[in-house]
């Protein structure tokens, strides 16, 4: 009796309870489906990926056959890309330094302070400038940033197209980005650490600072690299904005060309399918693609060494 006792221990016999139902051998057919659109999605994305860079090798290899590569990693000269490159940090730099505090700071209230009333409002209110297009930011700060903020109120010297005007509302624009992955991240914190810290005495300032920041560094790296990209790659805002030509300089307040503005200007101008210009715009084309790619493996690299899983 006592054999028969312990050898059920592990089943529903003896237990008053249904047998279990193996559902691994039932057929799913949607199942099946579902996961096959799933890998192809994946698939689809890496193959796009791929057609991207076949897409890009053939002319610049064309382009580097009659420019050298000294001629094109210069400062001076009419192929020279440097001067764009600069600009494009200079104004990425400028951006950050508006959104990852603002983003930041919006984040944080969101998620420790607001109220459940007060979130379920003011959060699709800050996602709402993501959806302003570009061009109406560019055409903002040529008609009131560089005239009305710069040069009346704040008295700088700027000119008509300015880096500085371009990195500011470039900033303004991804402030979105940046607050509602680090909002997502903030919240992932579990309470349990948060009660842990008001329970040693913390306000809920420290709280926030010192225990919830930390916790979702990981988070908050990934929104802040996104938001980068996303302002390396922005090309109607720099375009209007930042100016038309090619100026290597560290001064914020002239004009430059950053690398999405030359692409601009050069796949809206004359020049004819094969020759050198055009093959020019594939170059610097490339450069960006692999200048984004680089942070993206950099953003995936520090989230996974920092990533903190509760």
């Amino acid at each position: 009796m006592s054999s028969n006792s312990s050898s059920g221990a592990g089943s529903s016999f003896g237990t008053g309870l249904p047998p279990a139902v193996d559902l691994s051998a039932k057929s799913r057919p949607l199942e099946r489906v579902i996961r096959v659109v799933l890998v192809a999605s994946a698939l689809i994305s890496v193959a796009i990926t791929f057609g991207i860079i076949l897409a890009l090798i053939e002319p610049v290899i064309a382009f580097f056959r009659e420019v050298p590569f000294g001629d094109f990693f210069a400062f001076e000269g009419d192929f020279a890309v440097l001067p764009l490159v600069t600009a494009t940090l200079m104004v990425t730099v400028i951006a950050l330094l508006v959104a990852v505090p603002l983003g930041l700071g919006a984040a944080l209230y969101l998620s420790e302070y607001a109220s459940r009333r007060s979130r379920k409002i003011l959060k699709p209110t800050v996602e709402l400038l993501a959806g302003v297009p570009s061009v109406v930011y560019g055409f903002f700060a040529l008609t009131f940033v560089t005239p009305t903020l710069l040069q009346d109120i704040l008295n700088v010297g700027v000119g008509f197209t300015n880096a500085l005007a371009a990195g500011l509302v470039l900033g303004v624009m991804i402030i979105p980005t940046i607050a509602s992955l680090a909002e997502d991240a903030f919240s992932a914190v579990p309470q349990a650490l948060r009660q842990g810290s008001f329970a040693m005495g913390a306000n809920r300032m420290q709280t926030s600072v010192r225990v919830v920041l930390p916790a979702a560094l990981s988070g908050v790296a990934a929104a802040v690299v996104l938001g980068m990209s996303r302002a390396v790659g922005e090309t109607m805002i720099v375009a209007l904005a930042a100016g038309a030509l090619k100026n290597f300089s560290l001064d914020p307040r002239e004009g430059m060309q950053t690398m999405t503005g030359f692409m601009a200007q050069t796949a809206g101008g004359e020049n004819p399918v094969g020759s050198i210009d055009y093959n020019n715009l594939f170059a610097v084309g490339m450069l960006l693609f692999l200048i984004t790619l680089v942070l993206n493996m950099v953003s995936i690299s520090f989230v996974r060494r920092f990533r903190q899983v509760y």
